[in-house]
């Protein structure tokens, strides 16, 4: 049997994790930013539209999850499920491999206030 470089399901991780935006969402999850309004001020340049695009994505793959409290007003928040904490340990390596090679040290992760 001849093996072969080519994973679809690594090729569908890749592209799931390395989409626009997705990463820096991840990090800033990662980091404790919980709410939509935090999330944008955390990520300079991430529209609304973007945003919620990414989230609704993160969320049919299982790796975040929305979580609605019932109060006047509604709160809305995202919280990583299991298998999004689980892109922790990716998040991190990246973040070294920056720190090794990227032009300047990695900004530190924010969190919600």
């Amino acid at each position: 049997m001849e093996s072969s470089v080519y994973c679809e399901h690594y090729q569908q991780a890749v592209e799931l994790i390395g989409g626009r935006w997705t990463g820096v969402i991840l990090r800033a999850l990662l980091g404790g930013v919980h709410t939509f309004n935090a999330l944008t001020t955390a990520i300079p340049g991430l529209s609304d539209r973007m945003l919620s695009e990414r989230l609704r994505e993160l969320e049919r793959e299982g790796i975040v999850e929305r979580r609605v409290f019932a109060e006047i007003p509604v709160r809305i928040e995202y919280h990583l499920t299991e298998k999004g904490r689980g892109l922790s340990d990716v998040v991190d390596s990246v973040i070294s491999w920056l720190g090794k090679w990227g032009a300047e040290e990695p900004a530190p992760l924010l969190t919600e206030q």
